[in-house]
């Protein structure tokens, strides 16, 4: 329905994990990036890995 409201968590499909090691060995195109002192887990072919820690 184009009036429908997301909430925050329905949004977002970044998982929040408390260590990214065995999320990063998953497939061969997650980068692992610090920004702005947090670590993520990128993949650009398969956008649903997307992690990030803490």
């Amino acid at each position: 329905m184009p009036g429908c409201q997301q909430t925050e968590s329905e949004k977002s499909t970044m998982k929040v994990v408390n260590s990214l090691k065995s999320l990063r060995s998953r497939d061969r195109n997650n980068r692992l990036i610090r920004r702005k002192g947090r670590l993520y887990v990128i993949n650009k072919r398969n956008p649903r890995m997307k992690a990030r820690q803490g």
